[in-house]
């Protein structure tokens, strides 16, 4: 019996001109191995850098939501802490505790005080901060100067002498400036 021959492994196993190897054949084949591993290598850096970018966007996403979330209420803050200097101010207009006062003045003092420290420690508990700025140097960053006045004894310049209001932050960001004065050399007039 006759062997049948696939004519389509005729073609696959019977040398032709193309498939025989030539002296070029190597160089072409090196070039191309070249080529190929300048290509991975450029597709690696490429993708290296776009996890690298990813890399930095997910970090930058990452804080942007925490400051979001942390200074969301920076308006209502500086509105509320508005309220709390006021209340203050009320309580400095009320006449000095004094023997003999009135008790109905004696309860309303103390009212008026302990609804203070409730409302500042409910301010503080929610990342609002209020810094005294009386006898500390004088910081830009968290004062403004309203005047200046010649240092007095024992006391150096550029030290604030008085605050006329607390400054105020939110998670160590300036809500309200303090409003202070500074103690300056030869200077006896506002600034």
């Amino acid at each position: 019996m006759a062997e049948k021959i696939d004519p389509d492994m005729t073609e696959q196993t019977t040398p032709t001109a193309d498939t025989q190897p030539t002296p070029e054949q190597p160089a072409d084949a090196l070039a191309r191995i070249a080529e190929l591993e300048a290509e991975v290598t450029q597709l690696k850096d490429r993708w290296l850098r776009s996890e690298a970018e990813m890399q930095n966007l997910r970090a930058r996403t990452k804080r942007e939501v925490e400051e979001a979330r942390a200074f969301a209420v920076q308006k209502f803050a500086r509105d509320v802490v508005e309220a709390a200097d006021n209340l203050r101010r009320g309580l400095d207009a009320l006449p000095p505790a004094a023997e003999g006062e009135a008790e109905l003045l004696t309860k309303l003092r103390g009212g008026f005080e302990g609804v203070e420290r409730a409302f500042l420690a409910l301010l503080e508990r929610n990342g609002i901060a209020r810094h005294d700025a009386t006898g500390k140097p004088f910081d830009p960053e968290l004062h403004q100067a309203m005047a200046q006045q010649p240092p007095p004894e024992g006391v150096e310049s550029g030290t604030v002498l008085q605050a006329w209001t607390p400054a105020w932050t939110l998670n160590g960001r300036l809500l309200k400036p303090a409003m202070v004065v500074v103690a300056g050399e030869g200077l006896s007039q506002t600034a």
